[in-house]
């Protein structure tokens, strides 16, 4: 779901629904309920309600995606501070710890995985259109509005499988760099999602990995080790266009 977020430019409104997730979160440990069903409640709502919303005041768009941010932050705090016997294991969830993953959350994040890749292998070309020009699809016959409102919700379905990785304060990060890393190197958004997932896998294991004998925060040391290979892939795909324009201008 990161390559449709880096190629149709919502990093920002996947951020708002990333943060106001801390809302339903705060809920449902107030409730005594599982947090990551208040989060996937939490995260579809939202994103239907900025979706709509962005569909028919766009240009109050950024303004609207900043007070969900700061509100569903808010509110998360508020029930959180209001839960008998504060759980401090909520902090998880802001910044990640994969080794407190449970065999419970697998099969969780394994269904949510099922839907979204079926979601996508049926609607590709649907989604396709709608994240490259919204225009063309509406000529071609596309509800639009229809797979735009899908689309957040499966964005936000992916925030909510990577918040127990590395927690929602940086899962834009783990959303959008492997596939803007890959959008360096190929040319089609297919084969931008297959190397951008064998990216996530990879950034995951070598974080992990190196976070392990010195006891750092496995989350951070994932987005840490994405960083710098964005920054790096950044640099040599800057050299390689450097290096076509002399050669364009020597012929």
């Amino acid at each position: 779901m990161g390559s449709y977020v880096v190629v149709k430019r919502i990093g920002f409104l996947a951020g708002g629904i990333a943060h106001a997730v801390l809302g339903g979160m705060g809920a449902a440990f107030f409730l005594g309920t599982e947090p990551m069903y208040g989060a996937l409640i939490a995260a579809i709502a939202v994103a239907l309600l900025i979706g709509w919303a962005t569909l028919g005041w766009r240009q109050q768009e950024d303004t609207l995606i900043g007070a969900m941010w700061a509100v569903g932050m808010a509110a998360g705090i508020l029930f959180i501070s209001q839960t008998p016997g504060y759980q401090v294991d909520l902090m998880t969830y802001l910044f990640g710890n994969i080794l407190l993953v449970t065999t419970w959350d697998l099969w969780l994040m394994a269904a949510l995985d099922v839907v979204l890749l079926v979601l996508v292998a049926l609607y590709y070309r649907q989604f396709l259109a709608v994240a490259f020009d919204e225009e063309y699809a509406r000529l071609r016959g596309v509800p639009v509005t229809l797979f735009y409102m899908l689309l957040l919700c499966l964005v936000a379905v992916s925030v909510v499988l990577l918040i127990r990785v590395v927690g929602l304060i940086l899962v834009i990060a783990l959303l959008t760099l492997p596939a803007a890393i890959a959008l360096h190197y190929v040319n089609t958004v297919g084969r931008m999602m297959i190397v951008a997932t064998v990216l996530g896998a990879l950034f995951c294991t070598v974080g992990l990995a190196a976070s392990y004998q010195p006891d750092l925060p496995a989350g951070a040391t994932i987005i840490l080790v994405a960083g710098v290979a964005y920054l790096l892939s950044m640099l040599l795909s800057s050299l390689r266009q450097r290096r076509r324009q002399r050669v364009t201008s020597t012929r």
